[in-house]
């Protein structure tokens, strides 16, 4: 039997508003254990932005190491506001002290990194890494144990 094509009337209408759109604003929730110093990791290995001299694009893998305080950032606001680089021009140490700054603004952590690894440009990989700390905040010793054995199994 042919397969039938929908109609044109059938067929999904393009949204006059894509239900998301970039945005530079970064939403938060209160952190659900402020008494305890955790780590939030956010890796981001898809980063685009356009080079300032050359309008080429300029692709990036960011990881963000945070300890919140009171406040977090909000994933899909943190998605947003990464996808609204992508048809801005920017040198690489620029948009990773932005992002740095932004994130503090946001949300005033006891600490965050922001490491940026940009892909090879003219041969050059460029790896920019930023950081801030609350004033007076302290990290906790770190705790080293025992490597522990490999099983096998439940018998072993």
């Amino acid at each position: 039997m042919p397969r039938k094509t929908p109609s044109a009337a059938a067929q999904r209408a393009k949204p006059a508003v894509p239900p998301t759109q970039p945005s530079k604003h970064l939403q938060v929730f209160p952190n659900p254990a402020p008494g305890r110093d955790y780590l939030i990791r956010f890796q981001l290995p898809e980063f685009t932005c356009l080079c300032p001299l050359t309008g080429q694009p300029d692709f990036a893998h960011f990881s963000i190491d945070i300890i919140a305080d009171r406040l977090c950032v909000e994933l899909k606001s943190l998605k947003l506001y990464f996808w609204s680089y992508r048809d801005e021009g920017a040198f690489h140490e620029a948009v990773t002290n932005t992002v740095l700054d932004d994130i503090v603004k946001a949300i005033a952590p006891r600490f965050v990194r922001v490491s940026a690894r940009w892909y090879v440009r003219g041969g050059i990989y460029t790896d920019v890494v930023v950081e801030h700390r609350k004033k007076g905040w302290k990290p906790a010793e770190p705790v080293t144990l025992p490597p522990a054995p490999m099983s096998t199994g439940l018998s072993g």
